[in-house]
């Protein structure tokens, strides 16, 4: 690759890198202080989360309407889409405004207790920073790809928001690629090193869930691990089924606040259920993965994946900013440490189900086994346990057939294309409306 052509991926990398550390510390602070504040008064819930849900919808709504939800199927709309006739529809999905209303509706969800997570939309911001970079360039500048620019963005977020390169790299081909890679695979390589890099430098060679214990696996692992995968894959693929229904009866909703009286709805069943049953529905998931993984604690009550499961379908559907890679790997280990627990297996053998329930369920949400298993693999660095977790993402992704054959991303990247398509008709007839009609002010309109 040219030195000139590259440049721009190396820029871009160096802003995604920051503003994902930026945006991960702001994540994590507005988490702590949620949590913080049910802690003291835990009445409170029954005013913060309705009042949280309801502002990040309206943020979304009124500024930023592509800002909703994960991020990740605006981006893949926007790489389909990633052509000059298409251009003004590009600019919708990936903007400036998308980044600081992403920011502010996810952080507001997560002070409410929202099940969502940061990683999706980390993945549009960098789309994003991306793409702006690349509309910045001169025009005596060298012709860069803007599909190419937008896919190795996506590449770069995952990569910096979870601290896992290689993951990112997969991602890409996976999930997002529908060109041959060898055209830019520099490209990605280097936008995913210098993104992961400057997160590592800002916040350390960390790892998102740290060392668990996986040595000294019993023979039989295989197999229970192959009935994780199996259970864990159709829940994932049922939870996605599920949000996609609620949002389709949603928009049959009539009236002029229906859309409010929804969000509301989702907050009261999240505060009702977080106060009188189990706070297990609040929050990205990530605790839950922690406890289970590093504590002696290893066995989940039945109702702690349900809740898991509950929690990202109100969240999602309230139409706020807030992606479900983190809840989906929530789910995915509550519902492989309560299968642990129905098999009374030992410390290590629990591990290994979590990890294979994090990969199944996130297989079952986007059909993307073998960045599921690299992606758990790079969060937990048990290199052992390799093999495992490219079986559970494999037999999840059979298993999730069943429910559907398509991802959940790729239903949602389809209704933001068809979205794009109505409003450019909407915009043609209101220009065609508009021909013949007088302006305002015109010298036939005024009086001599």
């Amino acid at each position: 690759m040219h030195v000139l052509q590259a440049f721009p991926y190396w820029i871009a990398s160096l802003i995604t890198g920051l503003i994902a550390v930026f945006y991960a510390r702001l994540f994590a602070w507005a988490e702590t202080f949620g949590v913080s504040i049910l802690h003291v008064h835990k009445w409170l819930i029954f005013i913060i989360t309705p009042a949280c849900f309801v502002i990040a919808r309206l943020l979304v709504q009124r500024y930023s309407p592509y800002a909703r939800g994960s991020g990740i199927p605006q981006v893949m709309a926007a790489i389909e889409l990633a052509n000059p006739k298409e251009n003004e529809k590009v600019k919708k999905l990936l903007n400036l405004r998308v980044i600081f209303i992403k920011v502010l509706s996810s952080m507001l969800m997560i002070i409410g207790g929202g099940a969502i997570g940061r990683e999706g939309p980390t993945i549009q911001i960098a789309g994003t920073v991306f793409r702006k970079i690349n509309e910045w360039l001169p025009a005596s500048w060298p012709k860069v790809s803007k599909k190419n620019m937008i896919l190795t963005g996506a590449a770069a977020g995952l990569a910096a928001a979870f601290n896992t390169p290689l993951g990112g790299i997969v991602f890409a081909v996976e999930e997002l690629a529908k060109t041959h890679i060898s055209f830019f695979k520099t490209a990605i390589f280097t936008a995913v090193i210098i993104a992961g890099l400057t997160a590592q430098a800002l916040l350390g060679p960390y790892l998102y869930l740290g060392y668990p214990d996986v040595n000294n696996l019993s023979g039989y692992i295989f197999f229970a691990v192959a009935f994780v995968a199996i259970i864990a894959g159709l829940a994932g693929a049922y939870m996605s089924k599920l949000i996609l229904m609620l949002m389709a009866w949603k928009k049959s909703l009539k009236g002029k606040y229906a859309d409010i009286f929804f969000v509301l709805g989702c907050a009261a069943v999240v505060s009702l259920t977080a106060y009188f049953l189990d706070g297990g529905i609040l929050g990205s998931g990530k605790e839950q993965m922690t406890h289970i993984l590093f504590t002696s604690d290893k066995y989940a009550s039945w109702q702690l994946p349900l809740l898991r499961i509950i929690g990202p379908i109100l969240a999602f559907t309230t139409g706020a900013a807030g992606g479900v890679f983190a809840p989906a790997l929530g789910a995915g280990a509550t519902l492989g440490s309560f299968i642990a627990g129905l098999m009374h297996l030992a410390a290590a053998n629990t591990n290994m189900l979590v990890l294979a329930g994090m990969v199944a369920f996130l297989t079952g949400v986007t059909r993307s086994p073998f960045t599921s298993a690299i992606l758990v693999l790079e969060m937990t660095d048990r290199h052992n346990v390799i093999f495992h977790l490219m079986l559970a993402g494999t037999i999840a992704s059979l298993a999730a057939t069943l429910v559907s054959k398509h991802s959940f991303y790729d239903y949602l990247k389809h209704q933001y294309i068809m979205e794009l398509a109505e409003e450019d008709k909407h915009e043609d007839l209101n220009n065609k409306n508009d021909i013949g009609k007088i302006p305002p002010g015109s010298p036939l309109t005024t009086p001599a």
